[in-house]
């Protein structure tokens, strides 16, 4: 109805942002009030509004946080993406801009697996396969997934983990392997300087899913002899850019 599609949207974009507020951390009344510059009986109405549907709750110190019906939501809604069909297009156009081979991978059953790989025609076909597993301690996309994601969930991936000598560049051990991956975190990317096959080199960025969370990456990688790993560093701020718009198109909006 024309008379009231305004005052909806309006409520509807309210309680949006009051949820993005909550998602960031606990609130008082009185910093939702001073946001939306409403009194703070107001403010009160509008959480409580929230509260009664499930989607915040009021905690002991007077503060509200997200509800948890609202966590459940977001995990039935996260199940309905298809990530690697979200995901392909915008490898297939890294892949067409680079001329090299593109990879996503992810979090799977405990596991990191390839999702997806794009390889441009005419090139040497290289030996990751869609649905095999990743290797953590070799690859850029498993060191990129390991360095961001919650810690908790890292140590489980990681516990009993092997960690075979490839070739000369390999880490082989648990603490040298938690070292390179502090320096993953400390410059937000990471690399294979031919830790699996010494001939093959890449570069692998994180990809955030809608809650921030990192159990994702893409990487571009590239035959030695066609294209050494400083001149896969040149290729950074595409496959950032790649990796911010799937983040996106996964309801990441940072």
């Amino acid at each position: 109805r024309p008379g009231r599609s305004g005052p909806v949207s309006q409520a509807v974009e309210r309680a949006i942002q009051i949820l993005e507020m909550l998602s960031q951390g606990p609130q008082h009344p009185a910093a939702i009030a001073e946001r939306f510059g409403v009194h703070r009986t107001t403010a009160l109405r509008l959480l409580q509004d929230l509260c009664q549907g499930g989607l915040a709750r009021k905690r002991e110190d007077g503060t509200f946080a997200v509800g948890y019906r609202l966590a459940g939501l977001a995990a039935a809604a996260l199940e309905q993406f298809d990530l690697r069909a979200s995901a392909h297009p915008f490898l297939a156009e890294l892949g067409r801009k680079l001329r090299l081979t593109v990879h996503i991978a992810t979090v799977e059953d405990g596991r990191v697996i390839y999702v997806d790989k794009v390889e441009p025609q005419g090139t040497v076909r290289l030996y990751s396969q869609i649905g095999k597993p990743v290797v953590l301690h070799s690859s850029g996309v498993g060191k990129a997934i390991l360095a961001f994601m919650p810690e908790d969930e890292r140590d489980r991936l990681l516990d009993g983990y092997v960690y075979e000598r490839f070739t000369d560049t390999t880490v082989t051990t648990a603490d040298a392997f938690a070292a390179r991956l502090r320096e993953v975190r400390e410059r937000g990317w990471a690399e294979d300087d031919g830790e699996y096959e010494s001939f093959v080199t890449c570069v692998a960025v994180p990809v955030r899913d809608g809650t921030g969370t990192v159990r994702t990456a893409i990487s571009v990688t590239a035959l030695k002899a066609q294209t050494d790993l400083t001149a896969l560093h040149t290729h950074l701020p595409a496959i950032r850019h790649t990796a911010q718009a799937i983040s996106r198109t996964l309801g990441w909006t940072r």
